[in-house]
């Protein structure tokens, strides 16, 4: 790409950018190194600070490196941080030879010209899941490669449910699950908790119900919307989760989970270390459908990208970098690090045969879905704060269910 393409780079973007970022991500704070210049030094972005030098992360780097002939300069960033750097260094022409960021931001950042497509790189992405690729897909181009994801399930207690006489396979759709929530109440325990909160965070948790009620995002007024908005007013208004929720992060929500008297949470793969130091034994259910079956929940995880270059004799290199970041032992080893599920068929099996727990994260993600997938792009963040709003306004009795998203696909259009 040219110079040209990346005049598109604006405050649009940048705002974009920050709407979509942090709902399924690492955090915390990185350096600012700038791009080394000397050609024999790539330069890496990643949004993992979490992982300092010594660490299996940066010591993969500098392998892939090794074998590519250059030396690493890697920094890590805050996940919000790292995309706007992302566009700011492209405006400079001093971007990374190699960005690892959010999988919601790729389309933002391909539509603002910073980063080349596999036609152009030519990264292998024929092995991806179709379904995560997705995610990295704009206009009929994809630009990147999943390293991994993660999505949402339903983390259950067993004993909390063992005490209601709650079997867990009869849970198997809306009915079902509401039945059994019905059941703990009448034991004198919690049901369900999850995080509603007015931010991208409560769009990502309600996406599931939303989809699995077979909504689409371009029509946020209709019927089946209608019926996931109300399953969640519902179960807030008959007592079967909390009025918490409003305000819940998907930490704070894990938190009242961890307290052991709630029978199920609305979490994502990253707990599962949490979920190991509970105290209490507990399962994994991916998040049915309204009427059976797995609902497609949204992916979280990043994509490896390739930056626009001004010296396009660079990008030979970042390809073999890219590569082998994402080789299947490497992706095995790094997704086992992040508590990731692959992008892969052949490295999921892996995964599972290595640890069984794993099981139904691969069902989740395996029906999980991008959530700028069907060529939504850089139109979603305004969708999704719409959404979030309507859940807002519907569980706080502000709005009917109904109204509230009729308002949202209203200040959509």
């Amino acid at each position: 790409m040219h110079s040209s393409s990346r005049r598109r780079l604006t405050a649009v973007a940048l705002s974009t950018v920050v709407a979509v970022t942090g709902a399924a991500c690492s955090s915390g704070s990185g350096s600012t190194d700038a791009k080394g210049s000397d050609s024999g030094t790539y330069t890496v972005w990643d949004p993992y600070p979490q992982f300092a030098k010594g660490s299996a992360w940066v010591k993969l780097l500098d392998a892939c490196g090794a074998k590519a002939g250059v030396k690493i300069k890697r920094t890590g960033y805050d996940t919000s941080d790292l995309a706007n750097k992302a566009l700011l260094a492209a405006q400079q022409d001093n971007s990374a030879d190699v960005l690892i960021v959010d999988n919601p931001v790729v389309s933002t950042l391909a539509e603002a010209g910073v980063l080349t497509s596999t036609d152009d790189n030519k990264l292998d992405t024929s092995k991806v899941d179709p379904n995560l690729l997705a995610a990295g897909q704009s206009d009929g181009k994809t630009y990147g490669t999943p390293i991994g994801a993660n999505t949402l399930a339903l983390y259950y207690n067993k004993k909390v449910l063992k005490e209601a006489g709650v079997d867990v396979a009869s849970v198997k759709d809306w009915t079902s699950l509401t039945a059994a929530l019905a059941k703990v109440k009448a034991a004198g325990k919690k049901g369900i908790t999850f995080s509603a909160i007015g931010t991208e965070e409560g769009s990502f948790q309600f996406l599931p119900w939303f989809w699995g009620a077979g909504a689409k995002l371009t029509e946020l007024d209709s019927a089946q919307a209608v019926s996931a908005l109300s399953l969640w007013k519902d179960w807030l208004g008959q007592g079967y989760a909390p009025n918490s929720v409003i305000n819940n992060t998907q930490t704070t929500s894990w938190q009242e989970f961890a307290g052991g008297d709630y029978a199920f949470a609305e979490n994502g793969t990253w707990q599962l270390a949490n979920a190991k130091k509970a105290g209490f034994e507990y399962g994994v259910l991916p998040i049915p459908g309204a009427d059976g079956g797995s609902a497609a929940a949204p992916t979280g995880g990043e994509f490896v990208t390739l930056p626009a270059q001004g010296d396009t004799g660079r990008y030979a290199t970042s390809q073999k970098l890219a590569t082998c970041l994402t080789s299947s032992q490497n992706l095995y080893d790094t997704d086992t690090t992040l508590s990731y599920v692959a992008p892969t068929d052949e490295v999921q099996a892996k995964q599972v045969a290595a640890n069984a727990e794993l099981k139904p994260w691969v069902e989740a993600v395996k029906a999980a879905k991008g959530r700028t997938s069907d060529d939504l792009g850089i139109k979603y963040p305004k969708i999704s704060e719409q959404l979030w709003k309507a859940v807002q306004s519907a569980l706080s009795g502000a709005k009917s269910p109904k109204d509230a998203l009729t308002s949202a696909q209203a200040a959509v259009k």
